[in-house]
């Protein structure tokens, strides 16, 4: 076992942010403040009673000027840190998603095109 793998098993590069979201799935209605946003799924932090394994269709504003970024989404898990999305279908897919997340990346927006370009290939 090399031990850079039980550091970090992400698979996607995360990047922090400050965005409001809402979100609904079932009963429940939420509202909150997505943390970090990744091409896999996000942390947000809320006061809505959610469980692990619900599902939920999110919109998470990213600016005034444009539509929010809607996606669906399953709860990973709930912790101190706050509530772990990971996003259902292919998040490649959806190029809103894509575009801010490479326009937020900085210098790391090289790694990201390289990560997306080859999970695109498998």
């Amino acid at each position: 076992m090399e031990p850079k793998h039980a550091i970090d098993r992400r698979e996607h590069l995360r990047i922090p942010v400050r965005l409001f979201l809402s979100f609904s799935g079932g009963k429940v209605r939420g509202e909150g403040i997505v943390m970090d946003l990744s091409m896999g799924g996000c942390i947000i932090k809320s006061d809505a009673q959610v469980h692990v394994d619900d599902i939920f269709y999110l919109e998470i504003a990213i600016s005034d000027q444009q539509s929010p970024i809607e996606v669906a989404a399953m709860v990973r898990s709930i912790s101190s840190r706050g509530i772990a999305f990971k996003f259902l279908r292919k998040a490649q897919d959806n190029k809103q998603l894509l575009a801010f997340i490479q326009s937020n990346a900085g210098a790391t927006s090289t790694v990201l095109s390289k990560a997306v370009a080859s999970s695109v290939a498998r």
